[in-house]
């Protein structure tokens, strides 16, 4: 039987809701295909779940391609996995946690590394058991501080996870080339474009890791990509460094030198002042020969905030969420911490530091930045800070600064982190050419987890000589809601959605105009005869809506023909148009359900 819109459950909106941020938002809640429950939560209504259903096949029948077993766990799960595992501390904030009657800790799943791993723990002991690879398509749950952009960024999420297991890393390249390929087949039948780009695992551990980016400019996610090649996200990326001096070449260089530098507590006042009272021989100071000391907080479990002093050029900005990546694991705490910018609260607990004047150097023969120094504050080097360079700095004194500062030969650091900006033009890691920029919206990734869960929660099978093996690991995730949500931002235009044909809620809508009784019976008898052929059909049958309306609601909805059975039926006709381009012809009504079969599946 064919849809109806005068019984369907849908409520079209003219205007735009005033909390939708990004096309994708406003589109599926204007057509009725999601209504928001509450922020970054959203109910799905018929047309919506029969798109999201269309990407659940789509995964399902490639998944099953390269031998996936479906599974369904649940998602309200207990404690003790994930405290194992360490990941009931490293999730933090973003976990959503709760307590039964009899106090016993529970979450919300966000994802299921710990399930599978014990499931096949409790099933299988043997190599011969191996490989397998299990999935599921399951919600998930993450306590998102700021859910934004509708489907995008929100708390509870449709996923389809999957975990290989193997008895050796071999195996493991194996699932990861397939799930590989799976993916790039799984976006190219979802008509949505993808970048493979190399990753870091954050909280998910591992080694080998990628994400699917589709290129958008609303993306939360940046990568960059060189014309030889090379396509990573920038958290990822690694700045190449110059070239370290030894310490004979370090001890050549001239000593450094204290100058008074009034009124320079930026990068550009001290530059200006660097010119004008300490000139060069050889061109001018600027910020690239700059070395700002940055302060900053890691928020960690519980609130508690640590500081610590990252060391970059002057000509660089720090980008938080690249350093998020790396100063859990720089600073020896568990997990990703939050970082910010110190608040001047933060910057009174360590009075040794000299506001605008902050430097790596030593005072009265007392290093200042480090855990060894008087402030006992860490501190992080940029990769550019490379043993043998010079450096204008702070002097940890009012007004003044030092002169050719040499890194490794005059001052020392805890560690070396990624901390800056990567920019246009910077030199690709693998020596491919520049980096170019782009946004992507973060569809999949796909991990090599390797052995990290395996051996948290004893998961081992005798391998071919009888010893105990542990197991090795991937896992391997696919947005499907944000698969949605994306399709949906590639696909509209200013009248509404317009679904690739693959994930379209029906093939046809059939629009029924004028006032005549037999325009809506010669409309309902093609509708049947459409859906008594295979095809899936809306039929706008709504009386007293005028056509303009119906028009309207067609264009928005978005499926991919359009079919209007009006004045034309007085000469046997019926117009086809494609919601695409937006082109129509005039057919005839019983040459219809064969072209229109022709026109749906080629």
């Amino acid at each position: 039987m064919p849809l109806r819109m005068s019984t369907l459950f849908l409520r079209t909106l003219r205007d735009d809701p005033a909390e939708a941020e990004v096309a994708s938002h406003r589109l599926l809640l204007r057509a009725g295909y999601i209504r928001r429950a509450a922020p970054g939560i959203y109910t799905w209504l018929p047309l919506g779940l029969r798109v999201k259903t269309k990407v659940e096949q789509i995964v399902r029948e490639e998944m099953a391609r390269i031998g996936g077993q479906e599974v369904y766990f649940p998602a309200l799960l207990p404690r003790e996995p994930y405290e194992a595992t360490g990941r009931w501390e490293e999730y933090g904030d973003t976990l959503f946690t709760l307590q039964d009657r009899k106090e016993a800790d529970y979450l919300l799943a966000p994802t299921h590394e710990e399930m599978f791993t014990l499931l096949v723990k409790e099933h299988y002991t043997s190599y011969k058991d191996l490989p397998t690879t299990l999935y599921q398509i399951q919600t998930k749950y993450r306590d998102e501080a700021r859910p934004r952009a509708g489907l995008l960024r929100g708390r509870e999420f449709v996923m389809k996870d999957s975990y290989s297991f193997s008895v050796d890393d071999a195996g493991l390249d194996q699932a990861y080339a397939d799930h590989r390929e799976a993916y790039l087949r799984i976006f190219e039948r979802l008509s949505l474009e993808v970048v493979p780009v190399q990753a870091q695992a954050g909280a998910m551990g591992g080694s080998k890791s990628e994400e699917f980016l589709h290129p958008s400019p609303i993306g939360e996610d940046t990568f960059v990509e060189s014309d030889g090649g090379f396509r990573a996200n920038v958290e990822a990326v690694t700045t190449v460094p110059p070239a370290a001096l030894d310490e004979a070449a370090m001890a050549a260089l001239p000593a450094a030198e204290v100058k008074d530098t009034p009124d320079s507590t930026t990068i550009a006042t001290l530059v200006e002042v660097a010119n004008s009272l300490a000139p060069r021989t050889e061109g001018e100071w600027t910020a690239a020969d700059t070395l700002k000391c940055v302060v900053l907080t890691a928020v960690l479990d519980g609130d508690e905030r640590q500081q610590f002093v990252v060391a970059v050029p002057g000509d660089r900005d720090v980008d938080l969420k690249r350093l998020e990546a790396s100063i859990g694991e720089a600073l020896g705490v568990v997990g990703e911490p939050t970082v910010e910018q110190a608040t001047e609260a933060d910057l009174k607990r360590h009075p040794g530091l000299v506001k605008g004047y902050i430097g790596p150097g030593e005072l009265d023969g007392q290093p200042v930045l480090g855990t060894e120094s008087a402030t006992g504050l860490p501190f992080f080097v940029d990769p550019r800070i490379a043993p043998g360079t010079a450096w204008i700095t702070g002097a940890n004194e009012p007004q003044r600064h030092v002169f050719g500062l040499v890194a490794g030969r005059d001052f020392s650091w805890d560690g070396v982190v990624e901390a800056t900006v990567v920019r246009e033009g910077d030199p690709a890691p693998d020596g491919s050419g520049p980096l170019h920029a782009r946004r992507g919206i973060e569809m999949g990734h796909i991990f090599q987890l390797g052995r990290k869960y395996a051996q948290a929660l004893d998961l081992k099978v005798l391998d071919e000589n009888g010893k105990q093996v542990v197991v090795t690991m991937g896992s391997y995730g696919i947005g499907v809601t944000r698969a949605v949500a994306a399709v949906a931002e590639a696909y509209h235009d200013d009248r509404g959605l317009v679904w690739p044909r693959a994930l379209a809620p029906v093939d046809l809508h059939l629009v029924a105009t004028g006032k005549g009784e037999e325009i809506l019976a010669a409309a309902a008898q093609l509708a049947e005869d459409l859906e008594a052929r295979g095809l899936s059909v809306l039929l706008d049958d709504r009386p007293k809506v005028s056509a303009g309306v119906k028009f309207s609601d067609a264009e928005l909805i978005g499926a991919p023909t359009i079919v209007v059975v009006g004045r034309g039926l007085a000469e046997g006709k019926i117009e086809v148009k494609d919601r695409a381009t937006g082109q129509a012809e005039e057919i005839a009504l019983n040459e219809a359900v064969d072209h229109l079969l022709t026109v749906v599946r080629g």
